[in-house]
């Protein structure tokens, strides 16, 4: 994806009065749409210029997201190539949008110059977008250049993270949470032997102070604290993330794995860290020790950045084993990286169906539920709205949809939670959706996703001898084992162990079940589908 990062939605509030013990829940009570007037939108305060091709020259697309598109960037004076990414004002749909994009431009402002950090270059804005031009970083992902090499082995995972750490330290020092420390987000400078990896994506970070706690849930799901889900965290998580980027480097799988988001976060909670499986036994006892200090589920506990690296296994980096952990692990980390742009890629194809037309509609089924015209939905509202939608249910099962999407806890729905709720409802749970995206791939139309398919769909990141890569995704992905994968096998793949910030909210850590979940998939999709009146 190169410098491409989707910026994300989701805003750091303080929580007021009685905090709702809901680990799942997504905070996105500042939710709201932004207006017309698209052109007048100003979003960045004091960019350094507003005509990026008085100074630059834009080129060929080096990847997209959500919200921007990458492109190789000329500075037409030096002819030095950078990286613009243009983040389109019409993806910007609500103000927490709008300030995510503020804030990752202030927060590259403030942190200082690192040779591991990727820097910020400047900064212009028109009508149409808002281009960040950056360092380029053409050297690929971090687990693309691992699994390249033949030989893989602890000491290369040591200075790894050793690098990884000393971002997060960085990062502390100054006052700033990454909030999203994962493998994609480290990118190497050029493909030289000896490039420096580097932190490309700040979209989450939050600066902080300290003593400073957090209750907004975000990141990606195998690499959140447990203390995210509990929605009450410090800078601390970002150690628990790198934790779990060191237990996939040494042993390419994550620690804390299901087949569902549900079952992910259970490992989480849980926090058990299993050394049984190959290769830990031919992983150095220094490792491991660093490992557990990481992922130590007591935040208060946990080793510090500093500690970290002060740590005996990073601070003999350059000595620790340097025999192979075996071609099993260099195969898992190709497949755990390949699945991962499988199931972005079709979260791509999803996002650019979901058009300002449909938030618009959303717009004005709330007007219709709020009967009162007081800008929000009551409880009795809300059932017969959705009453009036075809979807009957009991008052109790209308309370738990009320509660599950109500992130303030004022008993209303305001029109924040509710353009919130049902945007990220779409986003994964809208089968139109999905099946676009499953079509995307199915180029022949058959209704399966076969091997050729899949060989070409993902040619561009899987690269050469990747056969054994491609069979395993089959495998992992076509549950019933006929050779190919179907609409409801990739279906599950897409709904399965998603970013939370795109998932529906669950009701409560009391009664995490799959009630909220059907409720709400169901109560979006009648949303989406049918047509609401105004009449009796």
């Amino acid at each position: 994806m190169g410098n491409c990062c989707t910026t994300p939605n989701g805003a750091t509030q303080k929580k007021k009065g009685k905090r709702k013990h809901n680990p799942f829940a997504v905070d996105h009570g500042r939710n709201s749409a932004v207006d017309g007037g698209r052109s007048k939108m100003v979003v960045l305060k004091d960019p350094t210029g507003h005509d990026i091709e008085l100074k630059y020259e834009l080129g060929k697309e080096l990847g997209r997201g959500e919200f921007g598109i990458t492109y190789l960037c000329t500075d037409k004076s030096t002819g030095e190539m950078l990286a613009c990414k243009k983040i389109s004002k019409r993806k910007l749909r609500t103000e927490v949008d709008i300030d995510d994009v503020r804030r990752e431009v202030e927060i590259m402002r403030h942190l200082p110059e690192h040779p591991h950090v990727v820097s910020l270059k400047g900064t212009y804005e028109d009508d149409e977008a808002v281009h960040l031009v950056m360092e380029l970083c053409e050297g690929g992902e971090l687990f693309d250049r691992i699994v390249a090499r033949g030989h893989y082995t602890e000491r290369a995972a040591a200075g790894v993270m050793r690098t990884i750490v000393e971002v997060v330290q960085m990062c502390h020092k100054n006052g700033v949470m990454h909030r999203d420390l994962k493998p994609e987000n480290f990118l190497f400078a050029d493909k030289k032997e000896t490039a420096a990896l580097k932190a490309i994506d700040f979209g989450l970070s939050v600066r902080f102070r300290p003593g400073e706690r957090f209750n907004e849930i975000v990141g990606s799901p195998y690499y959140m604290a447990p203390e995210v889900l509990k929605r009450h965290y410090g800078p601390e998580i970002d150690v628990w993330s790198a934790g779990v980027i060191l237990y996939i480097l040494l042993s390419g799988v994550p620690p804390f794995w299901a087949e569902t988001e549900q079952g992910v976060a259970e490992a989480i909670i849980k926090s058990v860290v299993d050394f049984r499986r190959n290769p830990w036994s031919k992983v150095s006892d220094n490792a491991k020790d660093l490992v557990k200090k990481m992922l130590d589920p007591n935040p208060s506990r946990r080793l510090t950045a500093q500690e970290a690296l002060d740590h005996p296994w990073l601070q003999n980096a350059k000595k620790a084993p340097d025999v192979s952990l075996g071609e099993g692990v260099r195969a898992r980390l190709k497949q755990f990286s390949v699945m991962n742009k499988l199931k972005k890629r079709a979260l791509r194809v999803i996002a650019e169906h979901l058009s300002v037309e449909e938030v618009a509609g959303i717009k004005e089924r709330f007007e219709v539920m709020d009967t009162g015209k007081k800008g929000k939905i009551e409880f009795e509202e809300l059932k017969v709205g959705c009453a009036k939608l075809g979807f009957h249910m009991p008052d109790s099962d209308v309370r738990v949809l009320m509660e599950v999407a109500d992130v303030d806890g004022d008993g209303f729905l305001d029109y924040k939670e509710f353009v919130a709720l049902s945007v990220h409802l779409r986003k994964i749970g809208n089968d139109e959706h999905i099946r676009k995206a499953f079509s995307f791939f199915d180029k022949n139309d058959s209704g399966y996703i076969e091997i050729e398919e899949l060989r070409d769909a993902l040619a561009d990141v899987v690269g050469d001898n990747s056969e054994d890569v491609i069979n395993a995704i089959i495998r992992e992905v076509d549950t019933n084992k006929d050779g190919r994968i179907s609409y409801d096998e990739f279906s599950v793949m897409m709904k399965a162990g998603t970013d939370w910030r795109k998932v529906s909210r669950r009701y409560s850590r009391e009664r995490f079940n799959s009630l909220s979940l059907k409720l709400m998939k169901e109560w979006s999709l009648q949303m989406e589908s049918q047509q609401i009146t105004t009449g009796p």
